[in-house]
Parts: C-alpha cells; structure tokens; sequence
C-alpha cells in the first residue's frame, strides 16, 4: 500500500516518516517550495520539524495530482484548508484517512463530512489521539484511534502504519473520535488561559475534568459513544494537549492568560492552533443542539469578543453551583 500525505507541518511530516519507517516510499504534498528542497535535497524538514532526519523514501511535492499513484492518502493539512486541498486531488476510490483535528468554521462541518462530501466514493477513516509529531517522528511510544466503518480498509491501514513504537487501536465510531479531537484543542486553549493567570494545578485538573464532560455530552450529541470520548482520541489527546506547552492550543491559551489579545496571535507563526478556529462554530454547534458548554463559550468570549482572560474566568466560576455531570 504506497502511502500519500497531504500537509507538511509538523504532523503531517510526521506521518510521512512513520509511514517510509520501513523503506516504503511515500508522497508528501506541501505547499512551499523551501519545504520541497528540503525534504527531497536534504532529507530535513527544516521549516516545521527542525533537527529530525527523514528518511529518503520520503519524496515531496506541490502537485497534489501525484496523490493518484497511492494507495491511501492521509490529509494532515490544517483543519481549514482540507476543503481546498482536496478539491483539487485525485482521490477516486482510494481511503482517505483525515488526521486534521477541527470543524470548518464557515459551515460548522466535520473533516469526515468535508471528505465525503467531495469524494463520496473514497472510504473514510480518522487517525486521532494523543500525539505530539515531534515524539512520532522521534520513535517514541504512541497510540493512537484509528476509526472507520469499512472494517476491511481500516485493518489494511492498520498493517500498514503499525510499527513498535506507534500502535493504533481500530474502532467505528468515526463521528466520537473526530470530535474528541476538535473539542479538546479548544479545552487546551482555556488550560494554557489556567496556566498563563498562574492559576495552580488544582484549576487544571478541574478544567480538564469539566472539559471531558463538555466533549462528551457533544460527542454523543453529535452522534458519537461516551466510550470513544473515554478513549485514546478523546481522554487521552485531551490530557496530552492540555498538560505540555508543545501544544500549540495550550501555548496560545497561556498568551492570552498572560494577557496577550486573541487578534494579535492568532495567524502568527508557522504553525496553526485549530482551537482558535473550532472555538466560535463549536460554541454556536453547541448552542443549536442545547449542548451545555460553558468552557468553549468561555473560549469564544475571548476570540471573537475580545473579553479578556479574568473576566471569562470570573463568569465561569460565578455560574450557579449544581449537581456533577
């Protein structure tokens, strides 16, 4: 199975070099040509995974036609541009595996509905959970949901994208484990708003808590199970993302904590934090299905009002005191 990437970030460099681990070649789409030299001169992706050799079956591209020599594609582009992208590439029957982490916001879709939408006849899969693209592309342990209602594609990826230090686990519920991954870079952002007010470890803890139960009453709202919320793309990514400033989404709720505006940091930099767009269309999602969340508003407050991070946090800790759930 000759393995596409679409994206050259970080985590779709990432993927490439797990995917040529074992020599196989592997297209990698991107879109700056610096990356391209790079990748296919130096075997290095200097611009967004500095310092980590990749292996030279890996060969980069800015034609996403190419994609119609694989087998399966993987889209790591950012959560905004996967419509774009893939409009434009060959897909035909081949699997699609969305491993992008946020909701459109101008239509409130998720990646899996975008995907089908444009290429119905592709089977679609989500690769998701706790994953730091460094430590992947590193030979770190990892585990990951990879999740798919055609069992016969999601088994050949498995076989194909396995190695002894990434493991991913098959399931079906691809609705839950595409949330999980959109819902948690927003609670990110509020724990980095935590961190940034140094407001201690207890807040945290509790954040994190309040945003699991938020992530799954959406989850299951939108269609997904409490059981897949509980799992490696839901818990566990939420936990990792919440806990360490190599989170984009945290690093950029600890800024506004310390008292930086959401306009003068979001778009800045090379790398995109999804939970600055997921924020307002999860808030409004949430909204329309009568989904309490009174984290995510307390995000959206900040991105799109402006209020800033004592004021969103005095609201959340004035609201009337209840039963836990």
């Amino acid at each position: 199975m000759r393995i596409g990437v679409i994206g050259a970030g970080a985590w779709g460099t990432a993927l490439a070099q797990l995917a040529a681990a074992d020599g196989e070649p592997v297209l990698l789409w991107a879109r700056e040509p610096e990356v391209i030299s790079a990748v296919n001169l130096a075997h290095e992706n200097r611009l967004f995974l500095p310092g980590i050799p990749l292996s030279p079956s890996i060969e980069a591209t800015t034609d996403p036609g190419r994609m119609d020599a694989c087998d399966a594609i993987l889209v790591a582009a950012p959560a905004q541009y996967v419509a774009r992208v893939l409009a434009r590439t060959p897909v035909g029957p081949r699997a699609l595996v969305l491993c992008a982490k946020g909701i459109e916001a101008s239509t409130g879709r998720l990646m899996t509905e975008v995907a089908s939408t444009l290429h119905p006849r592709a089977p679609i899969a989500v690769l998701s959970g706790p994953t730091f693209a460094a430590e992947v592309a590193n030979g770190k342990p990892t585990a990951v949901t990879l999740a798919t209602t055609d069992d016969q594609t999601g088994r050949a990826l498995i076989q194909r994208l396995a190695r002894p230090h990434f493991r991913p686990y098959l399931s079906d519920d691809i609705i839950g484990a595409e949330i999980g991954g959109a819902v948690k870079n927003v609670i990110a952002i509020a724990c980095g708003i935590v961190a940034g007010l140094g407001l201690g470890e207890n807040a945290r803890a509790a954040l994190i808590a309040r945003g699991f139960a938020e992530m799954t009453r959406f989850g299951v709202a939108r269609g997904g199970r409490a059981d897949t919320m509980a799992g490696l793309s839901g818990l566990g990514d939420l936990v990792l993302t919440c806990s360490s400033t190599q989170s984009r989404n945290f690093t950029l709720g600890k800024a506004l904590g310390e008292g930086a505006r959401a306009d003068t940091l979001i778009g800045v930099g090379t790398s995109v934090a999804e939970g600055a767009f997921t924020a307002p269309v999860l808030a409004r999602e949430a909204y329309r299905l009568g989904v309490d969340m009174p984290v995510v508003e307390a995000v959206r407050a900040m991105i799109e009002d402006g209020r800033s991070a004592r004021e969103v946090v005095a609201a959340l800790l004035a609201r009337p005191l209840r039963g836990e759930g």
